[in-house]
């Protein structure tokens, strides 16, 4: 797409996002928005049940029904060699014992899972899980179809939650898995860790559960497939974040296809939030049908199906000691966390396990640790990423924790933050897990937010709200993030006659703003205006590369688009010595021009694209994050968020009234879109804390699936908020000096909430309180608890200058 603006806006500017105009023109193209000549409809018979065996099934009335043009089952998909899902390992950025161990089960032997295809086989292990799938001219007629399909079924004992698959009686609902664990790890030293628990002045203990979600992006999942009558080629058009990940897990895993028969295209999404980059089913069963059909394929879900169907996020139980000493300083930190794996293992089962782990420590300096981890199997949707991917559920852990450890050892929450954070003189620090920071300035951030926020002033507004008959009550967390995962990417940076430079790249725009982000960045690099540039991604017969997902595509893709534009003007050097017969290092560049030095001869870029075969010249690179032990470099964005709630007591109605944040993202390529992210997450965060769970019975039924039962925030629900940048901790580890940001809000902003909702209660009895923090409940701790009228510990004033600054090794 050509861009309007005529302007080189350098890094850390805001300029405004090129993706937009055809979006609000009605131009922007959507996976449904797909409408092929002879196209055919996929419709699914889905699973009722929890947990059931399949004693037969009868899809004679089916195949009679106007329209219907097939019905499968899994006994078609096993007869044409379709594989099941591969069994996941962990992933290469877990430690290396954990990498070279496997994922284990209690008894320390390798981890067994139940086969899973795209069909269920014998056995259906959760509501909606896809047991038929019918083919039929429309959509009514499918679904019609699918009415008639009859399943018989013989249930079986189901396990809906982790406390139930947990219980000593519960029903084993996997033969692989004693005790429905499928695994379990440890991390840490857990000798040293007890010692230290025993032997110090205060433990704090704390258990919390974190709430299980439902990723509702814009567009429910769809897919269509087409086959090329001439070459037999597949082209598959889904809603992904890694388009080549998915054509691998495809072609290679599931159809054992050489990656040239098969293309994936992706266009907008409308949101990803780690729940697109799945492979899932209806991928499997569309591309399936199309390869027993002469004629393009298409599935839709509706949001119902989208909400039983797509993984779920978050889910665990989270046990917690932190050790102090008698002058507050942590010694020593135990975890304990019950993981939900879902009935199925993804690449999600990482999450309680690898990912959450390299923040388990946060900000704070933690001499020793010891974490126990344990997944279980239950009869729900299969878990994977949702929005921060573990970071969000051990940070409102861990500032929970702190909160609750400041206030039994009477030290106040600002002050005990301080006295544990990490100094900027300890930098690079290595934690007690392993991980190494490699910048940041906790306590300056602090100081910005405590300030941003009004800190001072909060006593007016308690007394404003308590005038009007409200509870006021005020939160705050401090918080680290882990983003990275892959450390490579892969960038083509083509010069055209035309007047145009395409940069072709696999990371995916979502709709964060990646092709504004990485438009402003090549513009800069090679002195064009943003104009000359274009941006194409999504289509795995143009890019390589690894996609979006846990925050790596600005300071890992945007590095990748730097080196790139390096090594194109080395190129377009050479190209330029050899036209102007000059010596390359006589060759100079400047603003899309190569001159001689010292002459007034040059040639302009697309003069010399136009002297190439083809009329161009293009440069592949390869980005490769990694220390000389080959060891990747993630990012370690911080920060801290302020939150004021008001609570009605008359109805438990709570009110997030402001929220201010200040978040160390390093160098921010624009300002604008990085606020924009921290938006986001910050919506996706109150709706944890106070609107959103999906909730399955004992039975394994979900109870809320629809927004009928499940609340999204709304604008309404939200104030503005106030959200600042600190610049003065770039990172270190990457050309950019950026550090990731797409999922920052959401780690930060839950804890800040329900802390300010627990000061708001303060002097109540309000154990076993959890999120959401819904009106009922909360109205029913006003009803049965009696105030003492405890005065709030977050209510200290701040001096406007502090001096303290952590822990110094």
């Amino acid at each position: 797409m050509k861009i309007s603006t005529e302007t080189i806006i350098p890094k850390g500017h805001s300029m405004s996002r090129v993706e937009d105009q055809e979006l609000i023109t009605g131009r922007g193209r959507y996976t449904d928005n797909n409408k092929l000549a002879r196209m055919v409809h996929l419709h699914l018979v889905r699973s009722h049940h929890a947990h059931a065996r399949i004693i037969s099934i009868d899809s004679s009335k089916a195949l009679k029904m106007p329209g219907v043009l097939a019905v499968y089952t899994v006994d078609d998909l096993i007869r044409d060699g379709v594989n099941p899902y591969p069994v996941p390992g962990p992933p290469d950025f877990s430690p290396k014992d954990i990498v070279e161990a496997g994922y284990r089960r209690e008894d320390g032997s390798p981890m067994q899972a139940p086969i899973w295809y795209a069909l269920a086989k014998d056995e259906v292990r959760y509501v909606g899980e896809p047991v038929v799938a019918v083919l039929a001219e429309t959509v009514a007629q499918a679904v019609d179809a699918a009415e008639m399909v009859e399943v018989n079924y013989e249930t079986l004992p189901a396990v809906g939650t982790i406390e139930q698959a947990a219980s000593p009686d519960a029903p084993q609902i996997w033969k692989g898995a004693p005790g429905n664990v499928l695994i379990r790890m440890e991390l840490g030293d857990q000798d040293k860790t007890e010692k230290a628990l025993s032997q110090s002045a205060h433990v704090t203990r704390l258990e919390l559960k974190n709430n299980r979600l439902v990723g509702n992006a814009l567009e429910p999942r769809a897919s269509v497939c087409e086959r090329d009558p001439q070459t037999g080629r597949f082209t598959l058009y889904a809603g992904h974040q890694s388009p080549t990940g998915l054509r691998e897990s495809l072609a290679k895993n599931i159809f054992n296809w050489d990656l040239k028969q098969l293309r994936v295209v992706v266009g907008h999404l409308g949101g990803g939030f780690g729940i697109r980059a799945e492979t899932y089913p209806e991928e499997i069963l569309t591309v399936y049908a199309a390869s027993k059909q002469n004629r393009p394929v298409k599935w839709c879900a509706s949001r119902t199906e989208d909400f039983v169907g797509t993984v779920h996020g978050r889910d665990q139980i989270n046990s917690a000691e932190l050790a102090c000493d008698a002058q507050g300083r942590i010694q020593a930190l135990k975890i304990d966390t019950l993981g939900n794996a879902g009935a199925y293992p993804t690449g999600g089962v990482c999450i309680p396990l690898v990912v959450g782990t390299k923040i388990t420590t946060s900000l704070y300096h933690v001499p020793t640790f010891y974490y126990d981890a344990r997944m279980y199997l239950t009869n729900t949707m299969p878990m994977g990423a949702y929005r921060g991917a573990g970071r969000p559920e051990m940070i409102y852990l861990i500032e929970r924790l702190i909160q609750k450890t400041a206030e039994e050892m009477g030290i106040d929450p600002i002050e005990f933050r301080r006295r544990n954070f990490i100094s900027p003189q300890s930098m690079p620090y290595t934690t007690a897990i392993g991980e190494v920071y490699d910048s940041g300035r906790f306590s300056d951030v602090l100081d910005s937010v405590l300030e941003s926020s009004g800190w001072n002033s909060y006593e007016q507004r308690r007394q404003g709200s308590e005038q009007r008959g409200m509870l006021r009550g005020r939160g705050i967390s401090c918080y680290i993030e882990w983003t990275g995962a892959v450390w490579f990417e892969e960038v083509t940076t083509a010069a055209q006659s035309d007047g145009s430079v395409t940069l072709y790249t696999g990371t995916q725009n979502m709709g964060q703003g990646l092709q504004t982000a990485f438009t402003q960045i090549l513009s800069e690099q090679l002195g064009l205006p943003a104009s000359k540039i274009q941006v194409v991604q999504g289509d795995t017969d143009l890019v390589k590369g690894v996609g979006s997902f846990g925050s790596r595509s600005l300071y890992i893709g945007g590095s990748a688009v730097v080196e790139g534009a390096e090594k194109f003007v080395e190129e377009g050097k050479r190209l330029a010595a050899d036209a102007l017969e000059a010596a390359i290092e006589d060759i100079l560049y400047e603003q899309g021009c190569f001159s001689v030095v010292g002459t007034n001869v040059g040639i302009d870029l697309f003069d010399l694209a136009a002297q190439q075969p083809d009329e161009q010249f293009s440069v592949y690179s390869k980005t490769n994050l990694v220390n000389e032990n080959g060891v990747g470099y993630p990012s370690w964005p911080n920060g801290c968020q302020v939150a004021e709630v008001e609570i009605d007591p008359e109805t438990g109605t709570v009110r997030l009234d402001r929220l201010t944040s200040v978040d160390d993202v390093g160098n921010a390529v624009n300002p604008m879109l990085v606020e924009g992210q921290v938006h986001g997450g910050i919506v996706q965060s109150v709706g944890q804390a106070i609107l959103e769970e999906a909730h399955y019975d004992e039975e394994g039924q979900l109870l809320t699936s629809s927004f009928m039962d499940y609340a999204m925030p709304r604008a309404d629900d939200l104030p503005s908020f106030n959200c600042g940048l600190f610049k003065d901790a770039p990172c270190l580890t990457n050309p950019l000096g950026s550090k990731g940001v797409g999922e920052l809000g959401t780690v930060g902003a839950t804890p800040a909430i329900v802390n300010a909702v627990m000061d708001a209660l303060r002097g109540r009895d309000v154990t076993g309180l959890e999120m959401p923090l819904k009106p009922e409940k909360i109205w029913k701790v006003l009803q049965t608890s009696t105030w003492q009228g405890s005065k709030s510990l977050c209510s200290t004033t701040i001096p406007a200058v502090c001096s303290w600054g952590g822990i110094r090794d």
